[in-house]
């Protein structure tokens, strides 16, 4: 098969956890082989280099926590286990498809996956192997977004892709006001300014230190990573300039 040609060679694909789970399975496998499936048509049509950060937003959110008496650094910390769980079923599913992967945490757990070393997961990426990282940052108090802005400047990627159940950022909550408009482009500070609540702030100012940037897209939508890799304007853009 001829693989299509692509604007971004390395991409890093954050996953929010609330696609992981449902109200009555927080780990949902048919979900996730849904996810498996995107990735590996993504993977079969093109030569895309892929890293992916998860977060856990289907077992633990640090915000659960918020004004009862559990210390906030062990719920990060369970947080961070909880992305382990997600990545290691996110593998399963990808490698039954025939996918080859590694997971790599920043947490150690040698039994079950590789940890994060930088010059390693490099390698995987250029042999062609897909790189799902967990753990986070491996500290407290460091979201999975920021991770994921952490990871890709790390790795040499080209754009962050940030999965999520709408179709971009608008300028307010389109679940509540039916006029709520899409945003197309909107810059880091502006971003950092009106306070968009799609990546937490500290994300957004490591990206724009690097350059970093971020399309926020549907990803319910299966075809609409290969559109944005083939450079149409899928979602909304956060960068320095429209590019």
């Amino acid at each position: 098969m001829v693989k299509k040609s692509i604007k971004y060679k390395r991409i890093l694909l954050k996953l929010t956890g609330e696609i992981f789970g449902n109200d009555n399975h927080p780990v949902d496998f048919n979900r996730i082989s849904m996810i498996a499936s995107i990735i590996k048509k993504l993977r079969e049509n093109t030569s895309v280099e892929m890293a992916l950060v998860v977060g856990a937003g289907n077992i633990l959110r640090g915000r659960d926590t918020e004004g009862t008496d559990v210390d906030h650094t062990v719920a990060d910390q369970i947080g961070m286990l909880g992305t382990i769980i997600n990545a290691l079923a996110l593998q399963e599913s990808l490698e039954r498809l025939g996918e080859n992967t590694r997971v790599m945490s920043a947490i150690n757990v040698p039994s079950v996956c590789e940890f994060f070393i930088r010059r390693r997961a490099l390698r995987h990426l250029e042999k062609g192997r897909i790189v799902i990282l967990a753990g986070g940052t491996g500290n407290p108090y460091f979201t999975t977004d920021s991770a994921a802005a952490l990871r890709a400047i790390e790795l040499k990627c080209d754009i962050i892709l940030k999965a999520s159940n709408i179709d971009g950022i608008y300028d307010k909550d389109p679940k509540k006001y039916p006029d709520a408009k899409k945003i197309d482009f909107i810059d880091y500070q502006t971003a950092l300014e009106k306070g968009i609540k799609v990546m937490d702030n500290t994300a957004f100012a490591l990206c724009q230190t690097r350059q970093m940037p971020i399309v926020v897209f549907n990803f319910q939508n299966s075809e609409n990573i290969e559109k944005i890799l083939q450079g149409e304007k899928i979602g909304t853009l956060v960068a320095t300039v429209n590019i």
